[in-house]
């Protein structure tokens, strides 16, 4: 250990001797010096703003410490409990403290015993404590949390609290083999016991191997047989080698009977379905056959794969091509060439996906009903999956086989009227109804919007019909506590689907026109957070269903995804003097897809990014008029063309061509 002068002068002061008193860096074995002592003296009388490390280890170590009376280290350490404490102003005070610690036999009391005990118990949850506020305070800096997530309380909330060590060293004293241990003297002791038993181990094993092994040098010499035996085992590996491809060859020389041509035919036939195997229908596709309903899984990468489910009711649509399941007949929501593009991608997410759907659906889908169901339903991480927003707290989201039965057997017998059935709901139970707390479903809306919620669904409805600002554009929802759907898990006719989709297609591109879209580059102003940002207009689209719903008189049915409970929310008998039908009448939707499609089909873009002609399919009757005149014209080609040659003929005659040239 270095010399230090500063240490000198003070073993001078103390009237100790020179080599009584040396100073330890942090850097050396600093538990091993700990250990040699009986009781610890910090005698630091500086202010600290922490609890000091060094005296957290020392009570760790279940060493009796005796402290000066600085408010930290009150704050924790009580005394004649934790440790001693002694007045940083009357260092005096030290010659009636130490007397307590030491019994009369040189030994310590029993009160050193308890202290020593209680610091160490006290320095464990204490680091404990400063692991769960520092790992709280790295997940607040690190993660953005989205605006409709519940937020855990802050850090400084966080109270310390006492652990259950014992639980913990009954553990610990079970795999506490070859750990270093304290005796009674309080000298360290390596337990070896299980070094040894290994080694003894591992030199029976060399010796049943033919290995001799010396302990002293470490030295392991293989025998010569060894050697020996791994060259033959090399030669008759060559020679076996060597005689199987001089076979090989000469059965290649020999002439072979091909056999007879049903069985050569049979074995042709059989290789070429093993080749085509994976081109085969999926059994979920077969199973399809002749059903009425098929429930479309909205996915977006592997990760979500243990999550879908299999069968004849459902069928996968991933958002991205190269996350499809394979050996599956999942959907390509990438048919719609504008979700290749990732930005498009993120801003729509599952909405895409029924945009892909739509798109040329009697290609897909051929069947009268139709349904949606995200991938999150089934994981049970979605933003929605809160008790304070769920259905009555219910956890489970996606229907249970109950519930599907129910389903199929339900949508068998409706024959009245577009209905709408849902499993995955908001509830408004989480305020009071009058209250200033409650909540309506624009205040649930503007909860997972960053606020903006109403804002943006009125400047895009007036965008989309043109109102004046003067007009209110926020279509009334009412407050009776009925359920609302979310995570796109429904099921309705298939040309119900087609009608919310056309308005969605346009809704959607007045919701991008009215929020500034202008490129690439896009504020989002309905979140916070980065993520939020990049899945701008998911969270708006995910329940604009149930506006369209309401508004356009579709009977909404609550299904219990567990029991298989029908239960209709909101009736139509109910909405009148509410609804707004006259927006969302389909003669209206129609004439605006129209407008739409033949402003496109002109070219006459309305903006440099326009949304709507990439969401699906561009048609307007002018369109079928001018493929009505293309196939008109190019049936007329061809009956001129077969009168010309006819007169031709009759003309001139039919001549041959002479051979030979």
């Amino acid at each position: 250990m270095d010399e230090n002068p500063k240490v000198e002068d003070v073993a001078g002061g103390l009237r100790l001797s020179v080599n009584s008193m040396k100073q330890y860096s942090m850097d050396q074995d600093v538990n091993g010096v700990l250990l040699m002592a009986d009781i610890a003296v910090y005698g630091s009388l500086q202010d600290e703003q922490t609890f000091p490390p060094l005296l957290t280890r020392i009570m760790s170590l279940g060493i009796p410490v005796v402290v000066p009376d600085l408010p930290v280290l009150s704050r924790y350490v009580v005394d004649g409990v934790h440790g001693m404490v002694f007045s940083r102003h009357n260092p005096d005070d030290l010659l009636r403290i130490f007397p307590l610690l030491v019994s009369s036999g040189g030994k310590l009391s029993e009160l050193a015993d308890a202290v020593g005990s209680n610091a160490k118990h006290l320095a464990r949850n204490l680091l404990a404590f400063e692991s769960i506020i520092g790992y709280a305070k790295l997940m607040e800096n690190v993660i953005n949390f989205p605006s409709d997530a519940l937020l855990p309380a802050p850090v400084s909330q966080i109270q310390q609290d006492s652990w259950e060590w014992e639980s913990f060293d009954r553990v610990t004293e079970q795999t506490a083999g070859g750990i270093t241990d304290i005796d009674e003297e309080r000298n360290r002791v390596e337990q070896s016991r299980i070094v040894y038993s290994l080694e003894e181990d591992f030199s029976k094993f060399l010796m049943l191997g033919n290995l001799t092994v010396d302990v002293g040098n470490s030295d392991v010499a293989e025998h010569d047989l060894v050697i020996e035996d791994l060259s033959v085992a090399e030669q008759m590996q060559s020679s076996e080698e060597y005689q199987r491809r001089e076979t090989e060859e000469i059965e290649e020389r020999m002439e072979k009977d091909p056999g007879v041509w049903d069985e050569i035919y049979r074995n042709a036939r059989k290789s070429e379905k093993l080749r085509s195997e994976p081109n085969e229908r999926d059994e979920g596709e077969l199973e399809r056959i002749g059903s009425l309903i098929c429930i479309y899984e909205v996915y977006n990468g592997a990760g979500a794969w243990p999550f879908l489910h299999h069968g004849s009711l459902y069928r996968g649509l991933s958002l991205s091509t190269k996350a499809r399941r394979l050996s599956s007949d999942d959907v390509d929501a990438n048919r719609l060439p504008f979700l290749n593009n990732s930005r498009y991608r993120d801003l729509l997410c599952e909405m895409g996906g029924l945009f892909s759907i739509a798109y040329k659906v009697d290609e897909i889908h051929k069947k009268p009903w139709i349904g949606f169901q995200s991938w999150r339903a089934s994981g049970r991480r979605a933003r929605f999956l809160i008790t304070e927003s769920l259905c009555n707290g219910i956890k489970q989201v996606s229907l249970s086989i109950k519930a599907e039965r129910i389903l199929e057997e339900a949508i068998q017998h409706e024959s009245k009227g577009d209905v709408i059935y849902f499993w995955a709901c908001l509830s408004m139970d989480s305020g009071h109804i009058g209250t200033n707390d409650s909540l309506s479903f624009w205040s649930m809306c503007d909860v997972f919007n960053g606020g903006k919620c109403r804002t943006a669904f009125q400047d895009a409805f007036r965008h989309m019909y043109g109102l004046p600002s003067s007009v209110d554009a926020l279509p009334p929802m009412p407050e009776d506590h009925g359920y609302w759907s979310a995570l796109h898990s429904w099921v309705m006719p298939t040309s119900s689907f087609l009608e919310f989709v056309m308005f969605t297609r346009i809704f959607a591109d007045s919701l991008d026109a009215a929020h500034g879209s202008t490129g690439e580059t896009t504020e989002c102003l309905l979140g916070f957070s980065e993520p939020e940002k990049r899945h701008c207009y998911c969270r708006l689209l995910e329940i604009l269903i149930n506006v369209w719903a309401y508004h356009s008189a579709r009977r909404m049915v609550y299904i219990d995804p567990h029991s298989g409970m029908f239960e209709e929310q909101h009736p139509v008998a109910q909405r009148h003097g509410f609804m707004w039908a006259k927006y969302f009448n389909i003669t209206l939707l129609k004439g605006m897809d129209e407008d739409l499609a033949e402003a496109a089909d002109d070219g006459d873009f309305q903006r440099d990014a326009w949304l709507w002609p990439l969401t699906g399919e561009v048609h307007w009757q002018g369109m079928y008029e001018r493929e009505r005149e293309e196939r008109y014209r190019i049936k007329m080609d061809k009956k001129r063309k077969i009168k010309e040659k006819l007169l031709e003929r009759l003309k001139y005659g039919y001549r041959q061509r002479s051979l030979g040239r």
